[in-house]
């Protein structure tokens, strides 16, 4: 018979050996070796020891985890609407926080873990969660996450892995009442439509949104009201927001958020599109004998000219939503933080000029071109871009798909273009001259006025 010491110690050993192999495989975790993301990459920095993650708090935990993927503190926009893997910790009193730069999302719930989404230049968002050391003197452990893909992959995302911005109708607790449907939000959506199970703060005037308010059911119809929830400028009376990092979910950085993983997903579909259509291109030339060539022809030309102008569509705001009531107010220091790293021309002109009257930005042509996912768009589809945005800004297409862009606002672009845009086509500047001798400055859509909202 085994003695009872020996069966205890025989447990000790068992505990130690699961803990030790846990530690091992979070160790041996390498994301990097298989994703360029922001993500695997301030994973690698952490685990050879040359960053480190203050896990002294919950609060200090999540800023430095911020600070390591250059993420704004003030980019923050609350959501109380249970739609995240931790939704038994999401209601309207504990919302959860997102944040985000130009190349990596995360989200925080009060007492949970952190999920974070960095884009792989070459195949788009990937997911992980982070999570908070459960002894003190433990670290933090990242882990990769498909159940994301639940949402995050489909049609709503351009069938890639993908963003999305919703708004619902949400009950008292949190829960989307999906019997009433939901809005997918964008630049192009109406602000009545944005931002149900959303915190906001700021001023949107008499142009009513979805934000701060409790949806209740009379009749078999929601019932929302939208002039309670607008233009508000404190949350404090709706929960504590002592906890977290800012007290604000910033109207403008809402927008932005919008527009920007809208983007994200066009470019990721667009350069999985023509990849895989330059491969049935070569395949095909392949199997018939024929020399092969890097230049699109037949289908894969199709392909690749269709999701070009999507995404020039998208770079140059079409169909956005004109701003009602003067505008829109937000938070400056968002729009400091935002603007931090903004490729300015010499006469200080960019595209993260913010305008906030009708649109959102004064030039309406994206910043997300200067983001690592345009940079590694395949080199056909990225040539097709530029020759349709070249068509556009220089005059040439007329198309009423782009009549909101006036003849200055055009010359605009193409200037801030020409100058903080590397990799242009040579022959851009030659025609931009041209151009402008021939052109007469005269607007024909969107105005150039000043960049400040309500009350600027």
């Amino acid at each position: 018979m085994i003695h009872i010491h020996t069966l205890l110690r025989l447990a000790l050993i068992m505990g130690i050996l699961l803990v030790t192999n846990a530690l091992d495989a979070a160790a041996k975790f390498e994301p990097w070796k298989t994703s360029a993301d922001p993500v695997a990459k301030m994973w690698e920095q952490v685990s050879s020891g040359r960053m480190q993650i203050d896990v002294s708090s919950r609060k200090n935990w999540v800023r430095s985890v911020l600070h390591a993927l250059n993420m704004p503190v003030e980019s923050q926009v609350l959501v109380f609407s249970k739609t995240s893997l931790q939704n038994s910790l999401i209601n309207p009193q504990a919302p959860r926080s997102v944040f985000y730069n130009e190349e990596a999302y995360a989200g925080w719930a009060q007492g949970g873990m952190m999920e974070l989404i960095g884009i792989d230049p070459q195949i788009g968002a990937q997911f992980y969660t982070m999570s908070y050391p459960e002894s003190k003197g433990g670290q933090p452990v990242l882990a990769t996450s498909d159940q994301c893909l639940s949402c995050h992959e489909s049609s709503r995302t351009n069938d890639v892995n993908g963003l999305l911005i919703r708004s619902l109708y949400v009950d008292a607790d949190g829960q989307p009442l999906l019997q009433f449907g939901s809005f997918l939000s964008g630049h192009e959506s109406p602000i009545n439509q944005r931002w149900g199970g959303w915190y906001v703060t700021g001023r949107s005037g008499k142009d009513q949104h979805m934000g701060n308010a409790i949806t209740t059911i009379a009749d078999d119809r929601p019932v929302l009201d939208r002039a309670k929830g607008t233009n508000v400028m404190s949350l404090k009376r709706f929960f504590d927001t002592n906890p977290y990092l800012t007290n604000t979910s910033d109207i403008i950085s809402l927008m932005v958020l919008e527009h920007q993983c809208a983007m994200h997903n066009k470019l990721t579909a667009g350069a999985m599109s023509a990849r895989e259509a330059m491969a049935r291109q070569h395949d095909l030339q392949k199997a018939f004998g024929e020399p092969i060539t890097n230049i699109p022809q037949g289908s894969a030309q199709t392909v690749i000219r269709s999701h070009a102008e999507k995404i020039v569509k998208h770079l140059l705001f079409y169909e956005e939503y004109t701003l009602q009531d003067g505008g829109v107010e937000g938070s400056p220091a968002f729009q400091d933080a935002f603007r931090k790293n903004r490729k300015d021309t010499t006469d200080g002109r960019s595209l993260k000029d913010f305008q906030l009257l009708n649109r959102l930005f004064k030039y309406r042509c994206s910043y997300m071109i200067y983001s690592s996912s345009f940079d590694a768009l395949p080199v056909q589809l990225k040539n097709e871009i530029y020759a349709q945005l070249d068509a556009v800004l220089s005059g040439k297409n007329q198309s009423k798909d782009y009549a909101h862009l006036g003849a200055s606002e055009r010359r605009h672009i193409r200037e801030i273009l020409l100058e903080t845009k590397k990799d242009l086509p040579a022959d851009w500047r030659d025609k931009m001259q041209r151009a402008n001798d021939a052109v007469p400055v005269v607007e024909q859509g969107g105005s150039d006025q000043g960049n400040t909202g309500i009350g600027g």
